[in-house]
């Protein structure tokens, strides 16, 4: 069984060394000590959220804090293809479940779009806190599947800004059901010039009306591709994370 994971601040966590002392405290703390109720003995993982992980074994239990005895610690090496999730703002949670099962399976990045047939809308000060909620989805998410990296959330963005900022990924893949190639063949022929390290792939996901041919249009423009992931329509939910399932196979993250 894997051990559990914690996650805590940075620069304390990046300061232990194997022999010292770290103690874990705050909601993390509490959280190991009173709702996991770990004890003396048994071993645990911290990390700062940016892939520097410790493990060690707990020597002493406080209230609300646990002292581990440090016995590793380093960096992971981060992916060598970055996948991110654009994913439409969805009614009903779905673009939460798909952020959090995205989240389970590796992906670096989320962005979450108000696509024109959203029904959700994050506005005003609404727009902040729909993001930090996203951000408590992460982390929870990558503490449950003991990841030690943490994607980031960015701002909510419209269409014209999701445009404009395809221009900082590789390529970005728009999911679409009316696409001429399926998802693994147009993988292939963006990878058929040769292996690409240190690239990063944007998969854009539409709300449960679907992509507007605008929308798809300005993306197209700012030159993302389109692909189908097969002959079904999937929900806005479980369309993201089945493509990336196939995109760790086929760029070798798994």
């Amino acid at each position: 069984m894997t051990r559990p994971l914690f996650f805590g601040p940075g620069e304390a966590v990046r300061a232990a060394t194997p022999g010292s002392v770290f103690v874990l405290g705050g909601d993390e703390g509490r959280h190991a000590a009173t709702v996991r109720r770990l004890g003396a003995g048994e071993h645990l993982d911290v990390s700062d959220g940016a892939g520097f992980r410790i493990g060690g074994v707990i020597t002493a239990v406080g209230s609300g804090t646990v002292e581990v005895a440090v016995e590793t610690a380093g960096q992971e090496p981060a992916p060598r293809h970055r996948l991110i999730l654009v994913q439409a703002l969805a009614k009903g949670g779905r673009d939460e479940q798909a952020v959090e099962a995205a989240t389970e399976l590796g992906i670096d990045a989320v962005v979450p779009w108000h696509a024109e047939r959203s029904i959700v809308r994050w506005r005003g000060d609404k727009a902040e806190k729909g993001r930090q909620k996203w951000v408590s989805l992460v982390s929870a998410a990558s503490k449950q599947s003991r990841r030690s990296f943490v994607p980031e959330v960015h701002a909510v963005m419209d269409t014209s800004r999701l445009a404009a900022w395809a221009e900082t990924v590789d390529r970005m893949i728009v999911l679409h059901e009316d696409a001429d190639l399926p998802l693994a063949d147009q993988v292939s022929a963006l990878l058929a010039g040769g292996p690409s390290h240190g690239t990063s792939t944007a998969v854009v996901v539409g709300p449960e009306g679907g992509i507007s041919e605008a929308e798809l249009g300005k993306l197209r423009a700012a030159g993302a591709d389109a692909a189908r992931l097969g002959p079904h329509v999937l929900r806005s939910s479980t369309a993201g994370p089945a493509a990336l399932v196939l995109l760790n196979h086929l760029l070798g993250r798994w």
